[in-house]
Order: C-alpha cells, then structure tokens, then sequence
C-alpha cells in the first residue's frame, strides 16, 4: 500500500484537487452565466430593470443587442442587453 501511495499519490491529490474546483467553482459559475443568458434573452417590453450603473427604469423597446429604457418623465435610452444587472419584481 505504501508503495502505491508514494507512486501514485501526487496524481491522486491532483485529481482530487482537479473535481474540487470543477464541483465548487466551475460549475457553478457556468450555471450562472446560463442563467444571466436566459434572462437577457427574455427580456420584454414592460420590465423593470436595474443597470449595472444603478439606475432602475422600465424596457419601453427590445431590440436584437440592445434596449431602449424608460428612467424618467420623457427621457428613454439607449442602453446595451448585457448592462442589465437584473430585473426587478414588483
């Protein structure tokens, strides 16, 4: 046993180490990205949002790559999907 484990216990921990960081780190990650990807996909007109500037308005126009947002009396913006920070739920 001692002979396998200083043969082959460097690979071992490294292995370890490799499904460490896939389990709590990596995967998770990639299950966000996909989520933040379904969310700028769904975006409508109507929705209340928050940029990642800090300022909340409302989708008036939902373009390929891009939206206009409503974020006070008669001033509307161009703004890019991916500045999006989240939607708000009343």
């Amino acid at each position: 046993m001692q002979e396998f484990l200083m043969k082959y216990g460097t690979i071992i921990w490294l292995l370890v180490l490799v499904v460490f960081f896939y389990l709590f780190l990596i995967r998770p990650q990639q299950k966000q990205q996909k989520q933040r990807a379904e969310m700028l996909n769904n975006l409508k007109k109507g929705d209340k949002v928050l940029n990642h500037g800090g300022f909340i308005g409302t989708i008036t126009e939902v373009k390929e790559d891009r939206v206009i947002v409503r974020i006070g009396d008669k001033v509307e913006v161009p703004m890019v999907k991916e500045g999006i920070a989240k939607i708000l739920n009343d």
